[in-house]
């Protein structure tokens, strides 16, 4: 199966697909604010995007998203459990310090979160990291003096954190630029979709 890019991200129709129409969203990291857009546009969604950089926050704002300037490292306590249909963090847990916190969080505010993030068992990655130095790719684009990753996982890393946490895994997803891959997807994948609900 291949996706067509319609925008700067090919996974946002993937996602968008896993979205129900008039869903009430919550994008964590969001950015520049293009997801929650997207999905507005698409799905006709509403909801808000958090945003811990100031330029990020900017950013979205001018693009009229409803951002919060918030650190998502300390939780969520602005919102009630299952406020939201959907939560999302996209391309951004290998920057969170506090994983399961975070996962837990989002499953207490959301009925259903998607996660998506770069493969670091990737087999591209594997051959650089035997080569002796950090990978680079257009998952992983920083050079390991100014990366904002702190916690690289593999897709069987996190099959085995849903399995220990209890996480049901609804859908998952793994893709080489616009190829889904099912043959060995944890050597052959670079990015891993999921979408989970609490057991």
């Amino acid at each position: 199966m291949v996706f067509k890019k319609k925008n700067s991200r090919y996974d946002f129709p993937i996602i968008a697909n896993w979205v129900a129409p008039n869903s009430k969203v919550l994008d964590l990291g969001c950015g520049d604010g293009e997801l929650l857009n997207y999905l507005k546009k698409e799905r006709n969604t509403t909801g808000y995007g958090i945003e811990k950089d100031p330029d990020n926050w900017l950013k979205s704002l001018k693009a009229g998203v409803n951002v919060l300037q918030v650190d998502i490292e300390a939780g969520l306590p602005e919102f009630e459990d299952n406020s939201f249909d959907v939560v999302i963090l996209s391309k951004t847990i290998q920057s969170m310090h506090n994983t399961e916190e975070i996962l837990n969080e989002m499953l207490r505010v959301g009925k259903q979160v998607i996660v998506t993030f770069p493969n670091f068992g990737y087999w591209r990655d594997r051959i650089q990291t035997i080569r002796g130095v950090m990978p680079k790719s257009k998952e992983l684009p920083y050079s390991w003096f100014n990366t904002p990753n702190v916690h690289l996982c593999t897709i069987k890393d996190f099959d085995n954190l849903c399995k220990s946490n209890k996480y049901q895994i609804v859908d998952r997803l793994v893709l080489t630029d616009t190829k889904s891959v099912k043959f060995f997807p944890n050597l052959l994948g670079a990015l891993a979709l999921y979408s989970l609900v609490n057991r």
